[in-house]
């Protein structure tokens, strides 16, 4: 205790020299920021031992197409498209532009192409070239060529393929995310307008909140590169989750002035007085986060470590250097008031003490059932899907299927020690299968009867390399698709006949691993961010009682808003089911706690179980209200402006998932504090012995 006298003190009497330093440490975060990459392609962050990203990792290094791009071109006669074909591979960043005079001089009829070749490189309004990039999907290289290759859209040209939809992503992305940062600001500072009887203090908290959120995007750096949905979300959630400790200290300097004349005793009581519930809070907060590094989808780590660190600059700055921004802005925030408009429900409390056996039963009516219906949410995994209708790589995406067929290719990697007779044994099968449209191999090419004007080396760059053959499979059906999954699984026994080793690449095989990892990252995800959290609240408070009392409030909340979802009929995002209960369980567990703390507090003063609960609900609910609602706003800005399927959903369930928590807390919690409180005091060290009434 003497410790944290001397440290409040210490921070409340060198408050300039702490905002000075505060300052300086923006300006290498800032370059920090700006050297930090983002990476665009999701599927990266499956496991390196996958099938699929062993069928990648082959693609890349022995076929030189992990990073391809297709291109249709329509209405161009073949002599103009062989010119704009030099003109392509001459573009930096193009490895290669495979198109039909790799194998047959453009002097001889198409019709001479075997007919799986033909029909995969023509349709009846054009024709189909496979662009190859010097680097990864995700490379600004591969990202700058690709813009260039869309801007020859004026000849009729579409570029389609998971790159082309990856850079469409990146452009939304830099257009969009600003916009995320203005929304989530401007709302959340309404929601502090009304919450708070002080006008100047929302801009306070806002320019409290830039520290430690440069100081978070600047040490990305040190991650080398961060996903696009943690650049997009890190800023919101990280603005409504440490928000909630600028409010605790607040509302606490404003009640310490009241019974002090002199400022710096008022702040440094603040310090004492909130840093127990603050610290407490993050460290759940912050555990429920890095509960998202143990999934093998690495996404989950990335997401993970980046708000793991934002709640920790975020207590840093509430601590250290908030109150040297709230002195030095005192004077106007005591002068410039006005009447709250969000008022403390004043007959809440006593509503909450009179019905709370009521209330305990609707709890358990309600939970039952949404625990079922979240268990029965459906949720999608093709991501390609949700894109806007108005993207240039959709438009040309959607030509590919329609055109060619080319609704998902499979890349099946095979033993070049094969013979061709197994070759074409394994081709005549696959064909045979539902929804395969057309099968190509090197094989067919050169027993196609193809003159002598085709340079089989060529093709055998193209189709074998690297100890691998390579055949190419057109399938009708599309990615996360039982049939598909059906597909791919008749395939591997296909395959497997003939070679153990055999793999298959591309999008198919991609999401089908995709579907498996987050299966079990789900159960492992929620289990370990509980058990976590469980953990700490039994350290803080030293009871056993009280973490399951805590979390099963939160739980409650969680299943009602990943139940919704369910009756409305909505499918979530993969990513939703993994990150949304741990998000919202960390988030807000801070609100249970701060009720809790001070529960226990008017216990302590003497109060009977009923006044304490009564009171600890009045005097919590104004910072509770006004936090939920402030991370409420933060988020659901961003989830109406947001063109991107994947930030809307996760921006609805978390705010939607902030005001549910909230409620929850202010009603649910309370009432199961007030049931259990016996059991509260056998199985809590040092806890308050009250009397019920």
């Amino acid at each position: 205790m003497k410790c944290m006298k001397k440290l409040s003190d210490f921070i409340v009497k060198k408050r300039n020299l702490i905002l000075l330093v505060a300052v300086l440490l923006l300006i290498p975060s800032v370059i920090g920021y700006a050297r930090t990459k983002v990476n665009y392609d999701l599927l990266s962050y499956l496991p390196q031992d996958a099938e699929s990203m062993i069928g990648q990792k082959s693609l890349s290094d022995d076929f030189n197409l992990a990073s391809t791009g297709m291109l249709v071109v329509e209405n161009m006669p073949d002599k103009n498209v062989s010119e704009l074909k030099k003109e392509i591979k001459a573009i930096d960043g193009v490895k290669d532009v495979l198109w039909r005079d790799d194998v047959l001089d453009i002097s001889i009829p198409k019709e001479i192409l075997p007919k799986d070749v033909r029909e995969m490189l023509y349709s009846d309004k054009g024709t189909l070239m496979v662009i190859t990039f010097q680097e990864e999907t995700s490379s600004q290289r591969t990202m700058d060529a690709i813009k260039t290759i869309k801007g020859y859209a004026d000849r009729e040209c579409y570029l389609g393929g998971f790159s082309a939809i990856t850079e469409d992503t990146k452009d939304l992305m830099n257009e969009e995310t600003p916009l995320y940062a203005v929304t989530a600001i401007i709302l959340c500072m309404i929601v502090l307008f009304m919450g708070l009887e002080s006008s100047i203090a929302p801009f306070v908290f806002v320019l409290g909140i830039v520290f430690p959120i440069v100081y978070n995007f600047g040490t990305n750096v040190f991650l080398g590169q961060i996903s696009y949905i943690t650049k997009a979300l890190a800023l919101v959630l990280q603005l409504g989750v440490t928000m909630d400790y600028s409010i605790f200290l607040l509302h606490r300097y404003q009640e310490e002035k009241k019974k002090s004349s002199d400022r710096d005793e008022a702040m440094s009581n603040a310090i004492q007085a909130t840093f127990t519930s603050i610290t407490s809070s993050s460290i759940t907060t912050v555990a429920g986060f890095l509960a998202l590094c143990a999934m093998q989808l690495t996404l989950g780590r990335d997401i993970g470590i980046v708000m793991a660190k934002g709640v920790v600059f975020g207590v840093l700055s509430t601590i250290i250097i908030l109150p040297a921004l709230l002195m030095l802005f005192d004077k106007y925030i005591e002068k410039w008031k006005h009447p709250i408009l969000l008022k403390e429900p004043k007959k809440l409390p006593g509503f909450l003490t009179r019905h709370y056996k009521t209330i305990l039963v609707v709890f358990v009516v309600i939970f039952i059932p949404m625990i079922y219906a979240q268990a029965h949410t459906n949720v999608y995994y093709d991501l390609n899907a949700t894109m806007p209708k108005d993207f240039p790589s959709v438009i040309g995406t959607n030509k590919l299927k329609d055109q060619f067929h080319m609704t998902t290719t499979h890349f099946l990697l095979v033993d070049e020690k094969l013979e061709n007779y197994e070759i074409k044994e394994i081709c005549d099968s696959v064909e045979e299968l539902p929804g395969v449209y057309s099968v190509v191999s090197y094989e067919s090419l050169i027993g196609g009867g193809i003159p002598n004007e085709l340079e089989p080396a060529a093709v055998k760059n193209i189709l074998q390399n690297g100890g691998r053959k390579m055949i190419l499979v057109n399938s009708t059906y599309r990615s996360a698709t039982d049939e598909e999954d059906e597909q791919l699984n008749k395939i591997d026994t296909i395959l497997h006949k003939y070679d153990k080793h055999a793999v298959i690449a591309g999008e198919g095989s991609l999401i089908r691993d995709l579907i498996t990892t987050t299966d079990i990252d789900f159960k492992m995800v929620n289990i370990l961010s509980v058990a976590a959290i469980f953990l700490i609240i039994a350290i803080t408070f030293k009871s056993l009682a009280l973490p399951v009392i805590l979390v099963a409030s939160i739980e409650f909340a969680i299943c009602i808003n990943m139940g919704i979802p369910f009756f409305t009929g909505t499918t979530l995002p993969f990513i939703a089911s993994i990150v949304i209960g741990t998000i919202q369980l960390g988030a807000t567990v801070d609100y249970a706690i701060l009720m809790t703390t001070r529960y226990k507090e008017e216990l302590s003063n003497g109060s009977t179980v009923i006044e304490a609960a009564k009171e600890a609900a009045a005097k919590s609910a104004p910072s509770i209200i006004t936090s939920g609602l402030s991370f409420f706003a933060a988020c659901i800005g961003v989830s109406f402006i947001s063109k991107m399927d994947l930030i809307k959903s996760l921006c609805t369930l978390i705010s939607r998932g902030a005001v549910i928590s909230m409620l929850s807390i202010l009603l649910v919690l309370p009432a199961m504090l007030i049931i259990f409180h016996k059991l509260i005091e056998k199985t809590t060290k040092g806890w308050p012995k009250a009397n019920l009434k």
